[in-house]
């Protein structure tokens, strides 16, 4: 549901696409196609694209070097949350955080249940906050991405949305790391 404060501007928060797969190039990734075509029409920044192997060491240095970019306010990955044991994404995602969303995976939940019933409960998508930065994890399909992105996170990454959203607390998301 909108909820847009249409007195407010718009602003662009920069997010980087990861897209976790053994088997996956660029051009047959229609995820992370899908996210980047979501988030630029939206009005953000691709700040990143990259594929990484099903490998929780890989995915948590890849997460690591994006939040210490100061050029990426967001990061999305796509793949390996599911129940297989080569889907370890996250647990990469979960050794990073400092602290986890843990509404974002029952809300993704709800919505995905109104999409494909109880098969919904396969998924571990998840959310949290490292180093100022929120991470979302979400499942490989093209059609999860955009349930994750048309009915949760586009209103969280808009500014106008009300009564709020992710984008203006941003600015403290590392204030425990500034203080003296």
């Amino acid at each position: 549901m909108s909820r847009i404060d249409d007195t407010k501007d718009f602003i662009p928060v920069r997010i980087a696409v990861l897209t976790v797969s053994d088997t996956r190039s660029m051009a047959e990734d229609r995820s992370g196609d899908t996210l980047v075509a979501r988030l630029t029409e939206a009005g953000h920044r691709l700040a990143h694209r990259d594929i990484v192997q099903d490998e929780r060491d890989r995915i948590a240095a890849r997460l690591r070097d994006w939040i210490a970019d100061p050029e990426v306010d967001v990061i999305l990955t796509t793949g390996g949350t599911g129940l297989t044991g080569r889907d370890v994404t996250v647990e990469a995602h979960r050794a990073v955080y400092e602290k986890e969303i843990e509404a974002f995976g029952t809300v993704f939940t709800i919505v995905s249940m109104q999409k494909i019933g109880t098969s919904a409960v396969q998924s571990r998508a998840c959310g949290g906050v490292a180093g100022g930065t929120y991470l979302f994890a979400l499942p490989g399909s093209p059609g999860a991405c955009k349930d994750a992105w048309d009915e949760i996170l586009k209103w969280q990454f808009d500014y106008r949305h009300r009564p709020c959203n992710f984008v203006e607390i941003m600015p403290r998301l590392d204030e425990h790391l500034r203080r003296k």
